[in-house]
Parts: structure tokens; C-alpha cells; sequence
């Protein structure tokens, strides 16, 4: 009972935490500038692939229907229909591939290489998904969509991502969570 609480705690604290990272929002073209990413990259970093998984369906479910969640304080279920929408699918689907990544990793690869694969899996899903995305919703052809849709971002994500380790391996070493 009391792990299972616990897990319910981490998973509704992260959400909260993927949901405070849109607060920073700044826009680079149609997509904007948020700290999701780094959170869903500490997400995939420190929690198993279930409640990683769980983790971003909260936060994604809060926001589709209607907390003011997503980025700019939006909500609703028109938001993924937008050019953001595909980002935050993707958080989804990085969210669990990188936390599955970290964990078969565990043991076969130093905890920094299992950190770097993981975090570099969560931001190739959210760019392959949002990519394709943006490419649909504005009817871009392949290149313009990367142009606008990752290449600003590449610099800013490996960033958040490079933090997201550093808080990880602190949170690890303070016991705060598993290894």
C-alpha cells in the first residue's frame, strides 16, 4: 500500500512539475519555448517506464479537459489539433521510450550513458512526432516543418536536457529516488 501511494505521488508531482514548465513559455515561430522538456526528460530519467507513461497522460489528460495546462495557459482538446499538439504526444511517447531506454540501460552502461540515451530518445520521439505534426497541421513540406519545428529548439532541448541529468543524479544521490 505504501509503495503503491508513493507511486501515485510521483506520478501526480511530475505531472504538476510538466504542467509548471509551460508556464515559461516564450514563442520561437508556432511552436514555443517551454521547460517541458526538461521535465519530461527528468521524468524518463527518474521514474519506471509505468509511471513515466502515467506521468504525462495525467498531465496531458488534465489539459484536454480544460485545465489551463499547455503552454500560454491553453486547454482543451483543440490544442493537439495545433501545431503544438504533436509535441505533446510526443511527451508521451519519449516519456516512456526514454524511462524504458534508462532502464534496460541500468547496469549494462554507466549511469551517465544510460542518462544521455535516455534523455536523447525522449527529445528524438517529441521532435519525430511533433515534426510530423507541424508538417500536417501547416502544410509545410518536410524541411520547412524541421526548420520551424526543431531546428530552433536542438540547442535550447540538449540544454534542458544536460539539466534534467544534473537533477536526476542529485535526486539519486539524495535517495530521492531509485537508482
Amino acid at each position: 500500500m505504501a509503495s503503491r501511494v508513493r507511486s501515485l505521488a510521483r506520478i501526480a508531482l511530475l505531472a504538476a512539475l510538466i504542467a509548471a514548465g509551460a508556464w515559461i513559455s516564450l514563442p520561437i515561430g508556432q511552436v514555443p519555448f517551454t521547460l517541458q522538456v526538461l521535465v519530461v526528460v527528468l521524468v524518463a530519467l527518474v521514474l519506471p517506464p509505468y509511471e513515466a507513461g502515467m506521468a504525462v497522460a495525467v498531465y496531458l489528460l488534465a489539459g484536454a479537459v480544460g485545465a489551463p495546462v499547455f503552454s500560454g495557459g491553453r486547454a482543451g482538446l483543440q490544442v493537439f489539433a495545433g501545431p503544438s499538439g504533436g509535441y505533446l504526444v510526443g511527451f508521451l511517447l519519449g516519456a516512456v521510450a526514454g524511462a524504458w531506454l534508462r532502464q534496460a540501460l541500468r547496469g549494462r552502461a554507466s549511469e551517465v550513458a544510460a542518462d544521455v540515451v535516455a534523455s536523447v530518445a525522449v527529445i528524438a520521439a517529441v521532435y519525430l512526432v511533433g515534426w510530423a505534426h507541424i508538417a500536417f497541421v501547416v502544410a509545410a513540406g518536410p524541411v520547412a516543418a524541421f526548420a520551424a519545428g526543431v531546428l530552433p529548439f536542438v540547442a535550447l532541448d540538449a540544454a534542458k536536457a544536460a539539466g534534467a541529468i544534473a537533477v536526476a543524479r542529485v535526486l539519486r544521490a539524495a535517495g530521492i529516488v531509485s537508482r
